[in-house]
C-alpha cells in the first residue's frame, strides 16, 4: 500500500524537481560565498586561495563612519515606508468601502493597483520627469504659484520623502486589496444594528469597521518589522545620485558600490552578512509578535 502510494505520488515530486533545483542553485548555493566576509578576497585566487583574515572586515566596517550613516538612513527610510505603507492602504480601503457604485469602486481599484506591476526602472524614469527642476510638472506648478523650483531628487533633505511617497504610490493599491478582503469578513448585521441605534457612518467606521480590521492590521504591522533593514534597493538605485548619499544611501546600495564598483568584496560581503543576521533576528521577533498578538502561525 505504501509502495503504491509512493509510486502514485512520484509525478508530483517530479513536478517540483525543477523548482527545487533552481532554489538550490540560486538560494542555497551562494551561501558558500559567505566565507568571503572573513577573507581578503582576491577573485584570481578564489575562495580557497584568498588570505583568511577572520573578523578583519567586520572591524574595518565598524570603524567606517559611512557604516553608521548608511544603517541610520536604512532604518529611517524603511520605518517611514512601513508606517506610510500601513496608513495609506487602510485609509483607502475605508474610503472604498463607502463607495456604493460597484463600477466606480472597481475602476478606482484598477487605477491604484496598476503601478504595482511597473518596475522601478520605468517608475524611476517617470519620477525623474515629474520632479525635474526644469521641466517637471511639480516644479511647473510651484513656479505658477510664485514659488522657487525644488530639486527633489538632488536635495538631501527632500530625497527620503520622495522615496517614501513614491513607494506608497507604487504599492498601496496592492495592500488595499488585503484590507478590503478583511472588510468582507465583518458581519453586516453589526452595521444594521448600529444603524437602528442611530449610529452614523463615522461611528460605524470607528466602532465596527476598524475593530474588524484590527487583527489583520496587527498581523501585517508585526510582520513588517522583519523588513526594517530593507529600504528598497531597486527604487533607491534608480533614483539616487552622489548628491543625496548623505541621506539616501542605504545598506544595499552601499554593498553594491563597495563590492561591484570599488571591488572591496570582503567588506561588501561583511556588510551584507551583518544585514542578513540582523534581519533574521527581526524576522524571528516579528513572527513571535504575530503569534502573540494575532495568533499567526507559519505552519
Amino acid at each position: 500500500m505504501r509502495r503504491h502510494k509512493r509510486i502514485s505520488s512520484l509525478p508530483f515530486h517530479l513536478m517540483i524537481l525543477p523548482g527545487f533545483i533552481l532554489v538550490a542553485l540560486y538560494s542555497y548555493g551562494p551561501i558558500a560565498g559567505i566565507v568571503i566576509a572573513f577573507q581578503n578576497f582576491i577573485p584570481a585566487k578564489g575562495l580557497f586561495g584568498s588570505e583568511w583574515i577572520g573578523l578583519g572586515n567586520f572591524e574595518y566596517m565598524a570603524g567606517l563612519s559611512d557604516t553608521y550613516a548608511v544603517v541610520k538612513n536604512t532604518v529611517y527610510i524603511a520605518t517611514m515606508k512601513i508606517i506610510a505603507g500601513q496608513v495609506a492602504p487602510i485609509a483607502t480601503a475605508l474610503l472604498l468601502n463607502e463607495v456604493r457604485k460597484a463600477f466606480v469602486k472597481r475602476g478606482i481599484q484598477t487605477l491604484i493597483y496598476l503601478p504595482h506591476f511597473l518596475s522601478w526602472v520605468i517608475l524611476g524614469g517617470i519620477m525623474v520627469d515629474i520632479l525635474s527642476p526644469s521641466s517637471g510638472i511639480v516644479n511647473a506648478l510651484l513656479r505658477f504659484v510664485g514659488l522657487e523650483p525644488v530639486d527633489f531628487l538632488g536635495n538631501p533633505r527632500t530625497f527620503p520623502f520622495v522615496l517614501v511617497i513614491s513607494d506608497v504610490w507604487k504599492d498601496f493599491g496592492f495592500s488595499t486589496i488585503v484590507y478590503l478582503a478583511a472588510l468582507t469578513s465583518i458581519n453586516p448585521a453589526l452595521y444594521e444594528a448600529a444603524a437602528i441605534d442611530g449610529a452614523g457612518r463615522l461611528k460605524m467606521t470607528w466602532h465596527i469597521t476598524l475593530p474588524g480590521m484590527l487583527p489583520i492590521i496587527i498581523l501585517l504591522a508585526t510582520l513588517n518589522l522583519g523588513h526594517i533593514l530593507n529600504a528598497g534597493f531597486d527604487q533607491v538605485f534608480n533614483l539616487y545620485s552622489p548628491q543625496v548619499y548623505r541621506t539616501g544611501d542605504i545598506i544595499d546600495t552601499f554593498v553594491y558600490r563597495m563590492g561591484l564598483i570599488d571591488a572591496q568584496y570582503g567588506l561588501a560581503t561583511a556588510v551584507g552578512l551583518f544585514k542578513s543576521f540582523v534581519s533574521l533576528l527581526l524576522i524571528s521577533a516579528s513572527y513571535a509578535l504575530a503569534y502573540r498578538f494575532a495568533n499567526y502561525r507559519i505552519f
